[in-house]
């Protein structure tokens, strides 16, 4: 499939704010005929903290991959087999930062995601991801709020 085809891509962190909107993407796939993607970021602060308690890289590598797992089967067992699920994104880094520039990688995707994840002291501190995500995004998004 290339890059500029359209998708729907739900962002995902295990919240339940992520898993309605992982619901109403997967609604929005289904009315449309566009194939549905699941994307999460690791966040660079998780990978700090490992490093800096010197974890071994191959333990941090399995971290990433474990938290994805997670992320992505509670995102499925919300889906329950309504949609073709396509594709399944893991990413590293700051989850705003990824999130944009995975947009701005793929013109062809219309982003759904949840206004607030679990992070919401982070929130209060430094804004929400999603506010930043709909100020820098280059394409349709939508945002599930409660």
């Amino acid at each position: 499939m290339d890059k500029d085809s359209p998708c729907i891509v739900v962002a995902c962190d295990g919240s339940e704010q992520s898993l309605s909107a992982a619901k109403l993407a997967s609604d929005l796939a289904e009315a449309t005929g566009q194939p549905l993607k699941l994307l999460t970021v690791y966040p660079y602060a998780k990978s700090s903290v490992l490093v800096v308690a010197g974890v071994e890289p191959g333990k941090i590598d399995s971290e990433r991959e474990k938290h994805g797992q997670e992320v992505f089967d509670a995102a499925r067992q919300v889906l329950s087999g309504q949609v073709d699920l396509r594709e399944e994104i893991l990413l590293n880094g700051d989850p705003a930062h990824e999130i944009i520039e995975y947009m701005h990688n793929h013109p062809g995707a219309h982003l759904v995601l949840g206004r607030r994840g679990f992070s919401a002291v982070r929130t209060l501190l430094l804004g929400s991801v999603s506010e930043k995500v709909v100020r820098h995004a280059t394409g349709p998004v939508t945002v599930v709020g409660q």
